[in-house]
C-alpha cells in the first residue's frame, strides 16, 4: 500500500475536527452543505481531519432548506463566525459579507468565498488582512464556477509571462447570444426564456449589462498581471444593443457574437474591458455553446491555453468551493498558507480609449460612385486602415419601391447599399473618432452597427 500524499495529513482519532461555518444557503450553499453532511469520510481523508459543519447562517431560519437540518440554521452570523476554524461565504453582495469575512480573518479562520463583486471592489483590503493574520482566503468559485482558472493563473503559470486573458465568463449572456444565433430570436425574447429556465435572475441587469463579467475580469487581470485592478477600472459594455441582425451579419462574415472579458498586458500597462465582440468562427471560443464558460489564456512560454466547463449552477460552483475548502483546511493543519496577493508589478491600468482592437462597422450609404472612396478617406484621416470591405445592395423602403415601380408619384430617391468595413487593429480612441466622423459624412444615412473584433 502506497504512503498517503504529504499534502494530505493522515486523519486520526486524535485530530480535532475543523469547524466549518457556512454563510448563505442558496443554490450553491445548499449543495456545499449537502456534501459536507453526506460525505464526511471522503473529505476527512482528503483533508487530514474531519470537517464539521457547525452552522449555516441564513436570513430566515423558519424556511426549510432541503437536506439541511433545521438545527444548523441560524440568523446570528457573527456568533457562528466566532466559533469556526473555516468560514465559507456564499452570501454575495458587499455587506454584511465584507464585515463577516474580516471578522473571520481577525479570529484566525481560513476563508473561502465565491463573492466576485466583493473581491473586485474590496479585494486588496481582504488580502492585506489575510496576509497580516497569516490565513488563507481562497476564491476559485468567484470567476468561472467549476472551471479551475484561479489556481492555474496564480500558481501553474507563476513562472511564465501571461500576456492576454480572453474569456466567456457569464453563462447567462452566452446562452442568450447562442440562442439568438441558432434560432434567430430577439434578445428580449431569449432573456425571458433564460429567466424561465433559471439561467437568468428576475432582474438580469448584472448579467446583461456586463457587471458580473466585469467583476470577474478585474479578478483575472489582477491575478494574471500581478497588479491591483478594481471594478471601476474595467471598461464595461453589455449586450442590450446586440440585435438579431447583428448576429446574422456575424454569421455571414464568418464570426460569432460573444460577450468577452478581456485583459491584456501591453508596453504601456494593463487594459481590462468587457464588451460584446465578433469572434472568428475558427477560434476555440466561438464553439462555446449554451450556458458554458471558457477562458483563453496566452502566455509567453506556455502559449495558448483554454479552460472550459460549466460556469454556473449549484453543483459545479459547489465543486470549486469544496476544492478550496479542502486546500484551506490542509494549510490550517500543516501551519502553511497557500494563497496570497501578488501585486508586485503595480502596472498602470489604462483608460478604455487606450485599448487596441479592431472594429466591424456596418453603414447604410447612398449607392453611387465615389462613396467608398469618401469612407476610406475618413478612415485614413484618423490613421485607421481597412482590412476588408463588403458591399451589398440594400432593399429600398416600401414607399420608395412602390414609387419606383409606378405605384406612386415619380421619385428621385437614390439607391442605397450596406457597407461592412472591418478595420485593422487601432487604438479605441481612433476607432471611436472614426465612427463619429463617418456618421457625419453626407452619403452615410446611418451607422447600423459597431462591434469589436477579437481573437484574431
Amino acid at each position: 500500500m502506497s504512503a498517503p500524499a504529504a499534502s494530505a495529513p493522515v486523519p486520526s482519532d486524535a485530530v480535532r475536527p475543523l469547524r466549518v461555518a457556512l454563510l448563505g444557503c442558496g443554490v450553491v450553499g445548499t449543495e456545499v452543505a449537502r456534501v459536507l453532511l453526506d460525505h464526511p469520510d471522503d473529505l476527512a481523508a482528503r483533508t487530514g481531519a474531519p470537517l464539521e459543519l457547525v452552522g449555516v447562517a441564513v436570513r430566515d431560519v423558519t424556511r426549510p432548506r432541503a437536506g439541511v437540518p433545521a438545527e444548523l440554521l441560524t440568523d446570528d452570523a457573527e456568533s457562528l463566525v466566532d466559533r469556526a476554524d473555516l468560514v465559507v461565504e456564499l452570501m454575495g453582495g458587499i455587506e454584511p459579507a465584507r464585515s463577516l469575512i474580516l471578522r473571520a480573518i481577525a479570529n484566525g479562520a481560513g476563508v473561502v468565498t465565491a463573492n466576485k463583486a466583493l473581491l473586485a471592489e474590496q479585494g486588496p483590503l481582504l488580502f492585506e488582512a489575510a496576509d497580516a493574520a497569516g490565513v488563507d482566503i481562497a476564491f476559485e468559485a468567484a470567476v468561472a464556477g467549476a472551471i479551475p482558472i484561479v489556481r492555474p493563473v496564480r500558481e501553474s503559470l507563476a513562472g511564465d509571462h501571461v500576456t492576454r486573458v480572453l474569456g466567456i465568463v457569464n453563462g447567462t449572456t452566452n446562452y442568450v447570444l447562442d440562442e439568438m444565433a441558432t434560432k434567430g430570436l430577439d434578445l428580449d425574447d431569449v432573456v425571458r426564456q433564460a429567466q424561465e429556465l433559471g439561467y437568468a435572475e428576475a432582474d438580469p441587469t448584472a448579467d446583461v449589462d456586463g457587471f458580473d463579467a466585469a467583476a470577474k475580469a478585474a479578478i483575472l487581470a489582477s491575478l494574471a498581471f500581478h497588479t491591483r485592478v478594481s471594478l471601476d477600472q474595467v471598461a464595461r459594455e453589455g449586450i442590450r444593443s446586440v440585435t438579431a441582425d447583428d448576429v446574422e451579419w456575424a454569421r455571414r462574415t464568418g464570426h460569432v457574437v460573444k460577450l468577452l472579458a478581456i485583459a491584456e498586458r501591453t508596453a504601456e500597462g494593463v487594459s481590462v474591458r468587457v464588451h460584446p465582440a465578433l469572434v472568428p468562427a475558427e477560434h476555440p471560443l466561438a464553439a462555446v455553446r449554451g450556458a458554458f464558460n471558457a477562458v483563453f489564456v496566452e502566455a509567453a512560454a506556455a502559449g495558448p491555453l483554454m479552460f472550459y466547463g460549466q460556469g454556473a449552477g449549484g453543483r459545479p460552483t459547489a465543486s470549486a468551493v469544496l476544492g478550496d475548502l479542502v486546500s484551506v483546511a490542509r494549510d490550517r493543519l500543516t501551519g502553511g498558507k497557500g494563497s496570497y496577493e501578488s501585486a508586485y508589478a503595480s502596472l498602470p491600468v489604462l483608460p478604455a480609449d487606450a485599448a487596441v482592437t479592431r472594429y466591424q462597422v456596418r453603414l447604410r450609404v447612398d449607392d453611387h460612385t465615389g462613396v467608398l472612396a469618401q469612407v476610406a478617406g475618413v478612415l485614413a484621416d484618423h490613421g485607421v486602415s481597412i482590412d476588408t470591405v463588403r458591399q451589398t445592395v440594400a432593399h429600398p423602403p416600401a414607399h420608395v419601391a412602390e414609387a419606383v415601380h409606378g405605384a406612386g408619384p415619380e421619385t428621385t430617391a437614390e439607391p442605397v447599399a450596406d457597407l461592412v468595413l472591418t478595420t485593422h487593429a487601432a487604438r479605441e480612441a481612433s476607432l471611436a473618432a472614426t465612427v463619429a466622423a463617418l456618421a457625419g459624412l453626407e452619403p452615410v444615412q446611418r451607422i447600423t452597427s459597431v462591434l469589436r473584433v477579437e481573437g484574431v
